[in-house]
């Protein structure tokens, strides 16, 4: 019998097409027929090796009913073949899959929207399905480029584009559902890949309505529709998952198509949006991988270092955003790497601004766009600050102490080498304003700090440069200085019942805490204390000192009385107070008349404090009286009336009026009693010396104060009795040095003129008599040392071949002066 009337028998098709031949009915609209779907199902499990037949026979129909329109028996089609899948989970499916596959994919390459949806719910269902073996063979690359090409949809029906958009998303879903977990399918994690899945789920979240809804991972998304069908609320679950199961190696393929996402988008100005991005993945990723993030964004603020300001600003305020999450968790050895990247972009932006108002300046008038250049500069350095305290403030303790020595160590101070900002280009005004910012940054770093002993928290590298910078001549550096002290030593959080300048009538109320103080403390007070002193002092007497200088002034003697003082460091804070109150009135450096009252002021609200802290009642008695004197005499000297906008001041203060001021005497009779060397305090203070004032470009104290050298009597030579009595004319020949220049240009004449025409063997004898001179001087020094002293057991001398032993008296040896003592 011909093949052809073998074919067109029914009865002798294969039993396996007959099967797949009766779920279809004859009218599209009936649907699967049940009774024969599940006849084939039976067959399919039976015989699994028919499944690879069953499928491709099933991509045959459904390709020609995709080709003729008939879009019911597609539908027929594919609900077999989900039944099919859902059915069977033999080895034998790995080649039905394939059937499976090759049949979404040409329904996701028809331009129906029906259809898309179609086969992405099926590839959906079969991306749920846990197959027994890894497929070694299987890709998926056609899928995520067709589900990502869906994301993108650009449908002119909206409800239809948003239906292809949502299907896009979950199919990208299902592809990340199927690949992550089998390991011999992390290709998806390759650029190639990842550069198709991230952008698609970003763009369809940038629809968000509400971008302040994201949070931790759970967190609900109110967004106005049903979480299925909104493709705002799909792609960030979508994206939550993605990033949830990406691996060690997998952090940076994942971050890297955000960033650029966020730049081709321009979506870093404003940044909301990127914030809200980099909130997700803080969140969605595991907390070892963080210093993934922050590296990735470090890196982009590295590339885009010249970029506009607010794109800078905009990046710095996402890296804020990702430490201040990883900050609660493990950042690993990122910590100093944030910081050194921060700083380098802090001084950049001073630059930037620098070299913009120097441009402007150049020019004939200032412009209005360089104005605003300036103030976007001001944008990105508040939002390094911001960053740089809000990370160091959230970090442990011990890698807080290391945060603040690396920032201290990059605050450029005159006559110090700076590793990394050179102050030489930046100039004056460029270094004064990375100062002031450094020490902000230092001031919230510093914010809640708690550290046992003073000795960890302000060790002698922090806190030399710190004391450096409190000599400058500017105010807001002086107070950005004493603010970063105050949260260092006030461990108690004190600070803020003492807040302002004045005269406290019951130091009890404030409900001071404190403790004993600890023997590092007694230690580093012995080996500190004076440094603490001297700057105290010499920061009261600044020109330029306003009424917040004297408040942070009077707060850190307080704090200082609180944290650190023992009986030893009481005395010798009374002889400061006792010193500045001698400086303002004795006036040698003509300070101003409201420097010297601010001064009085601040002594008087501290001797008010401390003797009550003290609890001693002659103290606090002779301290009322004074204060009382100057309520009615001179209100000017306290700080409720000096530190008013209007305060009348006097031409001088008068020394004599001894009511008006504390008594040395007095004091030291108050404190004669246990504890306390009351004796010490007759010992007027005067601050050291040290090359600081120099470095700090401060005009030196070697200038006001006196220094006197005691010489030895000995070393100075004999004094001869006046030869001659002092007239007028001899001191007029004294002075009169005309004569011995003359002598000497005459001498330097005659010198160079021998030099210039003297024969050279002449030049070279007188040459070599100095040479021999010197050379002889040398070898008597040298015989001198190198000669073993005598001995009085005994020298030994070689005469003969024998060797002889010579006494020598003690009385006959002699000795170098330099012995004789």
């Amino acid at each position: 019998m011909p093949a052809g009337v073998c074919g067109c028998c029914g009865p002798l098709r294969p039993r396996y097409k007959r099967l797949v031949d009766n779920i279809f009915p004859e009218d599209p609209k009936d649907g699967l027929s049940k009774s024969d779907m599940e006849k084939l199902t039976f067959y399919a499990v039976s015989a699994p090796e028919k499944l690879d037949r069953i499928g491709a026979y099933l991509a045959e129909r459904l390709s020609r009913d995709v080709v003729r329109h008939r879009y019911g028996y597609v539908v027929i089609a594919m609900e077999a073949l989900d039944q099919l899948l859902m059915a069977c989970h033999s080895q034998s499916i790995k080649p039905f899959v394939e059937s499976f596959l090759h049949m979404v994919a040409k329904l996701l390459e028809s331009r129906e929207p029906d259809l898309q949806v179609l086969g992405t719910n099926s590839f959906v269902k079969f991306a749920n399905i846990e197959e027994d073996t890894p497929s070694y063979h299987r890709r998926y690359d056609f899928f995520v480029s067709q589900f990502s090409a869906m994301c993108h949809s650009t449908h002119e029906d909206p409800e239809t584009r948003t239906r292809i958009r949502v299907a896009g998303i979950k199919g990208l879903q299902g592809v990340v559902r199927k690949t992550v977990n089998d390991e011999l399918q992390a290709i998806i994690w390759e650029p190639q890949h990842m550069d198709k899945l991230i952008p698609s789920m970003l763009f369809n979240m940038q629809d968000a309505e509400d971008l302040d809804r994201v949070g931790p991972p759970g967190t609900p998304s109110e967004t106005g529709q049903d979480g299925e069908e909104n493709p705002a609320s799909l792609a960030e679950s979508c994206f939550r998952e993605l990033l949830g199961r990406a691996a060690y190696g997998n952090m940076n393929n994942a971050v890297r198509p955000v960033l650029v996402h966020l730049d081709n988008h321009r979506l870093w100005e404003p940044n909301e949006f990127a914030v809200s991005c980099f909130r997700i993945i803080m969140y969605s990723i595991q907390a070892q991988h963080s210093h993934h993030v922050i590296q990735q964004v470090l890196g982009h603020l590295d590339t885009h270092n010249k970029n506009t300001p607010r794109m800078r600003a905009g990046i710095v305020q996402v890296l804020l955003e990702t430490v201040a999450i990883a900050a609660k968790g493990s950042v690993g050895p990122t910590v100093l790497e944030v910081f050194n990247t921060l700083l380098k972009h802090l001084r950049m932006s001073v630059d930037f601004e620098l070299g913009e108002n120097s441009r402007r300046n150049s020019g004939a008038s200032v412009s209005s766009s360089g104005r605003v250049k300036e103030s976007e500069e001001r944008i990105v350095q508040n939002a390094i600050i911001q960053t740089i305290g809000f990370f160091g403030g959230n970090l442990p303790d011990y890698q807080r102490a290391e945060v603040m020595m690396f920032i201290m160590g990059k605050v450029p101070v005159y006559g110090t080498p700076c590793h990394t900002l050179d102050t030489v280009k930046i100039g004056h005004q460029g270094t004064k304003r990375i100062q002031a910012m450094l020490l902000s940054s230092l001031i919230m770093v510093t914010s809640g700090f708690k550290s046992k002993t003073m000795v960890a928290a302000l060790p002698a590298p922090f806190l030399d440069p710190l004391f450096s910078i409190s000599l400058m001549e500017d105010c807001e550096l002086r107070q950005l200085v004493l603010e970063i002290l105050l949260n260092i030593i006030d461990r108690h959080d004190n600070r803020a019942k003492l807040r302002g300048i004045r005269i406290i009538p019951n130091v009890a109320a404030l409900k001071i805490k404190r403790e004993k103080i600890s023997k590092q403390d007694v230690g580093f007070m012995k080996k500190h204390g004076q440094q603490l002193y001297r700057h105290i002092f010499l920061g009261c007497k600044e020109e330029d000192n306003g009424h917040k200088n004297f408040e942070l002034l009077f707060t850190t003697l307080a704090v200082l009385t609180i944290e650190l003082a023992n009986e030893e460091v009481v005395v010798d804070l009374i002889r400061l107070a006792l010193a500045l109150q001698d400086m303002s009135l004795a006036n040698e450096e003509n300070m101003p008349m409201v420097i010297r009252c601010g001064i009085m002021a601040l002594v008087a609200a501290y001797l008010n404090f401390l003797s009550q802290m003290i609890a001693n009642p002659a103290f606090c008695q002779h301290v009322s009286k004074v204060i009382e004197m100057r309520n009615l005499e001179a209100p000017y000297l306290l700080p409720e009336h000096i530190f008013r906008e209007k305060c009348p001041l006097p031409n001088c203060l008068e020394k004599e009026d001894r009511s008006l001021y504390f008594q040395t005497v007095d004091l030291a009779e108050c404190l004669v009693g246990p504890g306390y060397n009351a004796e010490r305090l007759s010992i007027p203070y005067i601050p050291q010396v040290t090359d600081e004032d120099r470095l700090t470009r401060r005009k030196s104290l070697v200038d006001t104060i006196s220094l006197q050298v005691d010489f030895p009597s000995d070393s100075l030579p004999d004094k001869s009795p006046l030869a001659e009595e002092i007239t007028f004319e001899t001191l007029k020949k004294a002075i009169d040095t005309t004569g011995l220049e003359e002598q000497e240009k005459e001498k330097r004449r005659q010198v160079m003129e021998k030099f210039q025409k003297a024969p050279f063997e002449e030049i070279a004898a007188h040459c070599e008599s100095k040479a021999n001179m010197l050379h002889d001087r040398l070898a008597q020094i040298f015989e001198l040392t190198i000669r073993p002293p005598p001995s009085p057991s005994g020298v030994v001398s070689i005469a003969a071949g024998h060797a002889q032993h010579q006494s020598v008296p003690v009385y006959e040896m002699k000795f170098p002066d330099l012995c004789v003592y």
